[in-house]
């Protein structure tokens, strides 16, 4: 039986993004968004457990950045990051993309 393990409602989105992490710094995109974390399409390898930097374009062209630990990783596809650090203007900052 297939249980989703994810507790926020995920939205489908196609962002650019750069992370930061250390391993290193590359460019990315933004697959799918949630409050609770996102997936980062990027080539770049990270580990599990590591704490990343993650900036978004958003679609007014500013940048929006948030930090996260890595979650999952799939080699050449990208990685499933967990926001565990979020302000309350992150938050706020979040809700209103996802919306």
């Amino acid at each position: 039986m297939n249980q989703n393990r994810r507790s926020d409602e995920r939205v489908s989105t196609n962002l650019p993004a750069r992370w930061d992490g250390l391993s290193g710094k590359s460019e990315a995109r933004i697959e799918d968004l949630s409050m609770g974390g996102c997936f980062v399409n990027t080539r770049g390898c990270v580990d599990i457990g590591e704490i990343v930097g993650i900036e978004m374009k958003l679609p007014s062209g500013e940048w929006l950045q948030l930090r996260g630990e890595v979650a999952s990783y799939m080699a050449g596809t990208g990685f499933g990051v967990l926001f565990t650090f979020l302000t309350e203007d992150e938050e706020q900052a979040l809700r209103e993309l996802i919306s």
